[in-house]
């Protein structure tokens, strides 16, 4: 039986609105969970826009992920500063 790298990377399924998308990575529980995290927030998307256009639904949720993602870095430039000055 041959070795299998660990870190290699590996063909994981996930499924995102509907959709079932093969992908690789080298941490298969890492990319499952964040897979999970855009399926949950585009079904959390689509209820409250009430729209079945999966592409509007997935701009909408990038763009809140986006505005997550920004208040999240000025917050940690923000707090870089501080720890700088001191």
């Amino acid at each position: 039986m041959a070795d299998v790298d660990p870190k290699a990377p590996q063909r994981v399924v996930v499924e995102i609105f509907g959709e079932s998308y093969p992908l690789r990575t080298d941490d298969p529980a890492r990319l499952k969970k964040l897979a999970a995290g855009v399926d949950h927030l585009m079904k959390k998307m689509a209820g409250s826009v009430k729209s079945f256009d999966g592409t509007k639904i997935a701009v909408l949720t990038a763009l809140q992920l986006t505005d997550e993602y920004d208040k999240l870095k000025q917050d940690y430039d923000e707090l870089v500063e501080l720890l700088d000055e001191k």
